[in-house]
């Protein structure tokens, strides 16, 4: 049997935590995964994991080869397919994972940019708000808002998202406008829960921070959801500029505040440390700093 086809089935069971798991990622049947594997531990002498109902873990010996196996896969599939790409494009799947307004506004544009440069590439694109673990979900490449102090990941910063204040014309009509950062705290507010301190926005002028702690009974975990109570006149929310572009192009949010600078943070396409990373995983990373340099969003 392939020794590939087994180291294979060896690294998507150790990331997926069953041979399930691992089928499904492969694409072919858990019956095979659990030959291929059983097949790789006898060739070797060793048992790779220890195996219960639930889930498979992995030995002191498994450990070891998954320390080495999915970087000597990765450079394999890079000598491969740069030897067959030609004016194909990359091959193969990457496994990504986005923020969920981010990725619904922005990275699967981008992905679709990049996919149509390379037509034999399979893009697996996951949304999510939490931090997911690159090595057990198989995800070869992050995108991140803000800091990430993992020290487990690689990352490279992409660009930079800055936040804005905005409310309704309708709401500022019945309300008034405020000239402050402390005026805040007479108004509604509508809390992104998503952001690290919800209820403290920072502003910065003229070197000088104010930091104001904000009313409202309105919380939600998107910005985009802050973004549309406020469009409904129902508060102000403070929000990355990436989520509300089209609500500011037309009318429906203003901006308020612009003497004042909201908080900003770094977007950073985050990956594993110790791994060779793959050529069209980089291909992608320099297409999304090209493409955010180039794009009018953050």
């Amino acid at each position: 049997m392939d020794t590939l086809d087994q180291l294979r089935a060896f690294v998507a069971t150790a990331q997926t935590g069953s041979f399930t798991g691992a089928a499904d990622q492969l694409g072919v049947s858990n019956r095979l995964t659990s030959k291929y594997v059983a097949e790789l531990e006898a060739r070797l002498g060793v048992r790779l994991f220890q195996r219960t109902t639930r889930k498979v873990g992995l030995t002191p010996a498994g450990a070891d080869l998954l320390a080495r196996a999915p970087a000597l896969l990765d450079d394999l599939d890079d000598l491969l397919a740069e030897v067959g790409e030609g004016s194909r494009g990359f091959t193969g799947t990457i496994r990504i994972s986005a923020p969920v307004t981010f990725g619904e506004i922005y990275v699967s544009g981008l992905l679709g940019h990049f996919a149509e440069r390379n037509p034999g590439l399979t893009i697996d694109l996951r949304l999510t708000d939490h931090f997911v673990d690159l090595a057990s979900e198989g995800i070869d490449l992050a995108f991140r808002l803000g800091q990430s102090e993992m020290l487990s990941l690689k990352s490279r910063k992409l660009a930079v998202f800055r936040t804005l204040v905005v409310a309704s014309p309708d709401y500022l009509a019945r309300y008034g406008t405020p000239d402050s950062p402390q005026d805040l705290t007479a108004h509604e507010c509508i809390i992104d829960t998503n952001r690290r301190t919800p209820r403290r926005w920072v502003f910065e002028r003229d070197a000088s921070d104010h930091t104001i702690q904000v009313p409202g009974r309105f919380q939600v975990n998107s910005a985009r959801a802050a973004a549309e109570l406020a469009k409904q006149g129902l508060g102000i929310a403070c929000v990355p500029r990436f989520a509300i572009r089209d609500f500011l192009d037309s009318g429906r949010l203003v901006p308020l505040l612009t003497e004042y600078h909201g908080q900003s943070g770094p977007v950073t396409a985050v990956y594993l440390e110790g791994r060779t990373l793959p050529r069209k995983v980089r291909a992608l990373i320099d297409f999304a700093v090209e493409d955010m340099r180039n794009a009018d969003i953050l």
